[in-house]
């Protein structure tokens, strides 16, 4: 591509981007929402819907262990460079509704009283690119929308993740909307095209995990140099699933993330303590357990997982946290899957612990 056509194609899709901001700036159809549901049934995030009452098709279903009223999840990546995604992009309507939608507000933003300059001409770029065909190098116009070939495939829109903090992370994916066939993949240019590998990510985003309240013995109320024993039973400590699904006429994808305890981190909420092992590792059973439960006769042994007071919590207590590290994994359609970086939840429990009291005679 010579210097001059260069120059041309990143102008013109630059005029193009800046129309479509501005078009969504007066009309939020590609912005993500989520329904109120509760842990553990189906909640979806979609590109909504907007006055035309044409409704957006991008709608990802969530099912399993997520969290309530379609919020973030409780489960903290071991990773700080990871983060679930900001935004992709996603089926969004098809051609006759997207033409209808488009040349509407195409019509509506050059009719506006003063629109004119880069913004008029940019808008006049859109018409071109979408009614006329015009198209670059590796971007294609669409004569008339496509309307030969509606239900044949569908265009394509970004979606922003609403749980992502940073306004502009979550508005990077500005390419305006493009067609893709029926049972096609996109065009490879769209690396944040929705796959079940994003599903997965946004599937680890909302999952949601149990409290790790671990049984401990002695239990609320312990004894300075008393080793406190401490475990969580198999029977209610396993796996906790969450599912992502992505379901539109020629367009079907899912994901699950599966979260798999497999250790158990003591912290005694004071320095003066000891844990067990020294570490404060506790890792995970042969059998799925962690730890061992105290019984009688074990006053003198030393716990596998536990800890020991040093002296005394006086009038208040010590916020001992537990938190479980869980090793993630996911499967998808296709056959796809592989791990995700590891998570971990915690929550604290009070602890008194009292001085042993000795009477001399």
């Amino acid at each position: 591509m010579s210097r001059s056509r260069r120059t041309a194609f990143i102008t013109s899709i630059a005029a193009l981007t800046l129309a479509f901001s501005i078009m969504a700036l007066a009309e939020p159809a590609y912005s993500a929402e989520q329904s109120s549901n509760s842990s553990g049934s189906s909640q979806e995030e979609s590109g909504g819907s907007d006055n035309t009452g044409v409704y957006a098709a991008a709608k990802i279903q969530y099912s399993g262990a997520v969290a309530k009223s379609g919020g973030v999840g409780n489960m903290t990546s071991s990773d700080v460079n990871w983060s679930p995604p900001p935004c992709w992009y996603a089926p969004y309507l098809g051609a006759k509704d997207f033409k209808k939608k488009m040349s509407k507000n195409i019509d509506g933003q050059l009719n506006t009283p003063g629109m004119g300059g880069t913004a008029g001409a940019a808008l006049g770029e859109m018409r071109r690119h979408y009614e006329d065909g015009y198209g670059w190098t590796d971007t294609p116009g669409y004569k008339d929308y496509n309307v030969d070939k509606d239900g044949k495939g569908m265009f394509w829109a970004a979606v922003e993740n609403p749980s992502e903090p940073d306004i502009l992370k979550r508005s990077s994916c500005n390419d305006l909307p493009f067609w893709v066939d029926n049972g096609e993949a996109p065009p490879p240019q769209y690396e944040e095209a929705i796959t079940p590998q994003i599903l997965a990510a946004l599937a680890y985003q909302h999952i949601e995990l149990p409290d790790t309240k671990v049984t401990l013995a002695p239990k609320a109320v312990t004894k300075v140099n008393l080793p406190t024993w401490a475990w969580l039973d198999k029977a209610v400590f396993s796996e906790v699933r969450a599912t992502a699904a992505l379901n539109v006429p020629g367009f079907s994808i899912q994901a699950t993330t599966t979260a798999k305890p497999v250790s158990l981190k003591l912290e005694p909420g004071t320095g003066d303590a000891e844990t067990y092992p020294a570490s404060g590792e506790c890792t995970i059973n042969a059998d799925g357990s962690i730890g061992r439960p105290y019984a009688k006769g074990k006053s003198d042994q030393t716990p596998p997982c536990g800890l020991k007071y040093l002296r005394s919590s006086g009038d208040g207590t010590f916020k001992l946290r537990a938190t479980i590290t869980w090793q993630v994994a996911w499967t998808g359609t296709g056959g796809a899957g592989g791990d995700l970086p590891d998570g971990s939840f915690g929550t604290t429990q009070d602890i008194t612990v009292q001085e042993i009291q000795a009477v001399n005679r």
